[in-house]
C-alpha cells in the first residue's frame, strides 16, 4: 500500500469504528436537538470524524522504526516557501503546476478548506472561529512532529515547518471564506426549524432504536470479553490460544443482565431511550411488562443467539414483521407487554377521570391519535 493511500485508509477506518462508539450518544443528541435524524446529519457526521482523522494520518503515518529514523531540524523562517519556489523553473504556467514546492503548499493550503464547511454545517461557527481552530489545530500537529510523537521518539523525524501553520491557516481561512456559500442553506433550515415537540413513533425511528440497542449489545459485550481475556492473559498468565470460554460467556451475559436491568428499572432499553421514546399502558405490573418488552426485543435477540445459534436471523425477522403489522408500532415487544411506544414529549395518558364529569359530559372531540411520517 502507497504512503498516500495508508493514511486515508487509516483514517476512513479509524473514522467509521469512532462513529459506530459514538452512534447512540450521537442519536440521543439529535433527537433531543432536533427531533429528528436524516441522512445528512449522519453523512456530515461521519465525514467530520474521518476527515479529523485523516489530518492527523496525513501528517503523522507511517510511523517509522526508532531504529530507522532520521532526526531532522525545525524550519522557523517564515515565507521560506516563496525561495523554495523560486529555486525551480517558474517561467510558465505548466513549470509552476509541476513546481513541487507549488504543490506542496498547495496541498498544506487544501487540506484545512474542509474545516471551514463542517464548523459551519456541524456547529455554525464563521470566519474567525475556522481562522483560530485552523491555526490551533496546525500547531498541535507541528509540535507533535518537532517533539517525535511527544516524546515516544527521541528525536522528530517530521519537519516542524513554520510555513506548514501558515498555509494550514490560510487554507483555513479559505475554508471560512467558501463556507459563506452555506448560509442560503442553513437560513433555509433554520427558517424551517421547529423546536422539538412529540412526533409520531415510526416505523423507521423504531427501527433506529432497536439499531442502538444492538450496537450497544455488541459494544459492551465486546468491553467484557477483551476485560475477561486481559484478565486471563495478564494477571493469571493462562494461554489463551483458540480463545476462551469464559470470555464467550462474558461476551452474552454481561450485556444481557446489564440492559436487562436498565430496562426493568427505567422501562426503556438503551435504544430507547436514544430516540426519545417512552412505553405506556398495559394491565400488567410494570416489573412485568418491562421485563416481556425486553424479551420480545434485545433482550429475548441475546437469549436466541447464546442458546439457539442460527435462529437469531428468525428472531429478527419476527421483530420486523411485527413492527410492521401494528399499528402503533409496538412490535413484538408490545404484543408481550400490553404496552405502547409514545415520544417522551408527550403528555402522559390519563387513567384517573377528573372531577365533575359525567360520560355525557365528557369532550365531544377527543385528541386525535399521531399520524405516522410519510
Amino acid at each position: 500500500m502507497s504512503s498516500q493511500v495508508y493514511p486515508a485508509v487509516v483514517a476512513i477506518m479509524l473514522g467509521v469504528g469512532l462513529a459506530a462508539v459514538l452512534f447512540i450518544p450521537f442519536v440521543a443528541v439529535q433527537y433531543r436537538r432536533t427531533g429528528r435524524l436524516s441522512l445528512v446529519q449522519i453523512l456530515v457526521w461521519v465525514g467530520f470524524l474521518i476527515y479529523g482523522l485523516a489530518l492527523w494520518t496525513y501528517t503523522l503515518l507511517p510511523l517509522p522504526s526508532p531504529e530507522a529514523i532520521r532526526c531532522v531540524s525545525a524550519q522557523t523562517t517564515p515565507f521560506q516557501f516563496v525561495d523554495d519556489i523560486l529555486s525551480y523553473p517558474v517561467g510558465s504556467l505548466g513549470a509552476i503546476a509541476r513546481n513541487p514546492a507549488v504543490m506542496q503548499f498547495v496541498l498544506n493550503v487544501a487540506l484545512f478548506v474542509p474545516l471551514g464547511f463542517f464548523l459551519r454545517m456541524v456547529w455554525r461557527r464563521g470566519i474567525v472561529v475556522t481562522t483560530a481552530a485552523g491555526l490551533a489545530i496546525s500547531f498541535l500537529i507541528e509540535c507533535t512532529q518537532y517533539t517525535g510523537v511527544w516524546g515516544i521518539y527521541s528525536c522528530g523525524y517530521r519537519l516542524f515547518d513554520v510555513d506548514d501553520l501558515i498555509a494550514n491557516t490560510a487554507g483555513a481561512l479559505a475554508g471560512g471564506v467558501l463556507s459563506l456559500a452555506l448560509r442560503p442553506i442553513l437560513a433555509r433550515r433554520d427558517a424551517a426549524y421547529e423546536p422539538p415537540t412529540a412526533r409520531p413513533v415510526t416505523f423507521w425511528r423504531r427501527m433506529l432504536g432497536m439499531l442502538c440497542d444492538a450496537l450497544a449489545y455488541w459494544l459492551v459485550g465486546t468491553v467484557a470479553g477483551v476485560a475477561v481475556n486481559g484478565f486471563l492473559l495478564f494477571v493469571l498468565g493462562r494461554d489463551l490460544d483458540g480463545g476462551s470460554r469464559l470470555a464467550d460467556i462474558a461476551f452474552t451475559a454481561v450485556p444481557l443482565v446489564l440492559f436487562g436491568l436498565i430496562t426493568l428499572i427505567t422501562g426503556r432499553t438503551i435504544g430507547d431511550a436514544a430516540i426519545a421514546i417512552r412505553w405506556q399502558g398495559g394491565a400488567r405490573p410494570a416489573v412485568v411488562r418491562n421485563l416481556l418488552r425486553y424479551l420480545g426485543g434485545v433482550g429475548g435477540w441475546q437469549l436466541v443467539m447464546a442458546f439457539a445459534p442460527g435462529f437469531d436471523a428468525l428472531f429478527v425477522l419476527a421483530v420486523v414483521i411485527a413492527l410492521i403489522a401494528t399499528p402503533g408500532r409496538g412490535g413484538l415487544p408490545g404484543l408481550v407487554s400490553g404496552a405502547r411506544p409514545v415520544d417522551s414529549r408527550a403528555e402522559p395518558a390519563r387513567t384517573d377521570k377528573p372531577s365533575g364529569l359525567t360520560p355525557d359530559s365528557r369532550p365531544a372531540h377527543p385528541a386525535q391519535p399521531f399520524k405516522p411520517e410519510a
